[in-house]
């Protein structure tokens, strides 16, 4: 698992591979990944953007932004958690994924970034 902290704001990320989404053969590798946003600052806080960077093995980059996450732009107070299960298909079964949250603190309407932890995804396959 891969933790980064901004601004009292705990990213945690755990990335699996999909060994029965996914096909070697045709070079398609699927991975989950469970992100768990915690508030532990002083402030409430609402996500509004996401912005990754994804990186393939097969020399492969791709960056990815929208609204929220899975379609929701949570509100946490302090103390709050909010999580989510996503994923990601590659061409290799090596890659990487690293990114941030466009958060608002809603006391005041400050915008601020809140990094993702970068997270390897690996098939098992690959490991030989």
């Amino acid at each position: 698992m891969e933790v980064k902290i901004t601004k009292g704001i705990k990213i945690s990320v755990d990335c699996t591979y999909q060994e029965e989404q996914s096909n070697p053969a045709k070079q398609q590798f699927a991975f989950s990944y469970q992100v768990v946003i915690e508030n532990q600052s002083q402030h409430t806080v609402q996500l509004l953007k996401r912005h990754w960077y994804i990186f393939d093995a097969c020399a492969i980059r791709r960056e990815v932004e929208g609204d929220g996450v899975i379609g929701e732009q949570p509100v946490l107070k302090p103390g709050e958690s909010h999580s989510y299960l996503s994923w990601c298909p590659l061409q290799s079964g090596i890659g990487t994924m690293r990114g941030y949250y466009t958060m608002n603190r809603i006391t005041d309407d400050a915008k601020f970034k809140v990094e993702v932890p970068q997270f390897n995804m690996m098939a098992p396959v690959m490991m030989n």
